[in-house]
């Protein structure tokens, strides 16, 4: 089983966790990673393009010349497809992009991308994620205690307003609660940081008992 350091807010060792080895120590699955965050990717898109077609466009009510005799061809609307400013074909309409997965592919696909930063030793565990003044200074003091650099996501149970406010500034800090972590999140952070409650949230959730 992964036995992880769980370390203070200033880099301190603090205790040993052993985790589970089916939530944090599987060998990844690609397939259910790349399908997982494909639908993630899709759910994101807003679906919200529209074209008009010929029965949308104003105008064109009235035939625009008779139908014989004039030597043109015959049209029954000035707001037909062909015509400029006429209506669109097969234009897009509003739809949603949401692709339905399987429970046990997304559980499978979250325990792949925990298992992943487990492995590549860019998951680290916090005792607590305190943070008492909304100061960039004192988050950017805590990064540095824990060596940390480049992309990195914070997981716990519940955030407050200093930590939020602490962090706005840095554009590589996100924040994510246990309950709604995706693995499209996980994933695009270079470093994977769970407070001690989160990650025994996870398990509990994520592990077959």
């Amino acid at each position: 089983m992964p036995q992880l350091t769980v370390l203070s807010q200033a880099g301190k060792t603090v205790e040993k966790l052993t985790l589970k080895d089916e939530v944090f120590g599987i060998e990844p699955h690609k397939q259910a990673i790349f399908d997982v965050v494909q639908a993630q990717r899709a759910a994101m898109r807003q679906g919200t393009s529209k074209a008009k077609d010929r029965s949308e466009v104003s105008g064109g009510g009235r035939k625009p010349w008779r139908q014989k005799g004039t030597g043109r061809a015959r049209q029954g609307s000035i707001r037909s497809p062909q015509w400029r400013g006429g209506g669109i074909v097969f234009g897009p309409t509003p739809r949603s992009y949401a692709v339905k997965l399987n429970q046990k592919v997304r559980q499978l696909a979250l325990r792949s991308a925990l298992s992943y930063h487990q492995k590549n030793n860019t998951l680290t565990v916090l005792d607590q994620l305190i943070v008492e003044t909304p100061k960039t200074k004192d988050f950017k003091t805590m990064l540095d205690g824990l060596k940390i650099k480049g992309k990195v996501l914070f997981v716990a149970p519940s955030f407050n307003d200093n930590e939020v406010l602490a962090a706005r500034n840095i554009p590589t800090v996100q924040f994510s609660t246990a309950s709604h972590v995706s693995v499209y999140d996980i994933l695009n952070a270079k470093h994977l940081v769970l407070t001690k409650d989160a990650a025994l949230a996870l398990q509990e959730v994520l592990s077959y008992e």
